[in-house]
């Protein structure tokens, strides 16, 4: 593989916060699913986002999705890979899937707002990375 290919592999399957954030704005065909647990999701999570810990995705939890929409997953951050299992099981399922580069540790240090037990306020800083 040549690098071109590689770089434009890696943008078809992967994702960052201000990206997610426009897309999300503009009123895309995005959906954001938080692939850890009930728990960790419940205290924190990008707002809108859907649960489906990455353990219990099957077709059946599922069944009800659109699979002509985007699903992005995510989980806490660098040092979890829940996103990346997450990102794979809903792809062999059959969904359009990319996965959010950094998770909520890089959506919340990119500023924007999360909801949950644990919610913060947006602070407006972006990484303009677009």
């Amino acid at each position: 593989m040549n690098q071109i290919d590689f770089y434009e592999a890696k943008l078809a399957y992967e994702t960052d916060s201000w990206d997610v954030f426009d897309a999300l704005n503009k009123g895309d065909d995005i959906i954001v699913i938080d692939a850890r647990s009930i728990e960790a999701y419940e205290l924190e999570h990008i707002p809108n986002a859907i649960n489906i810990p990455h353990k219990k995705m099957n077709e059946e939890t599922t069944k009800n999705l659109d699979k002509d929409k985007l699903y992005v997953s995510y989980c806490d951050g660098i040092g979890c890979n829940a996103s990346t299992k997450g990102a794979l099981n809903m792809s062999k399922l059959g969904f359009n899937t990319k996965e959010l580069l950094g998770g909520l540790d890089w959506w919340k240090r990119d500023g924007y707002e999360t909801s949950g037990l644990n919610a913060r306020k947006g602070t407006n800083i972006s990484c303009g990375c677009n």
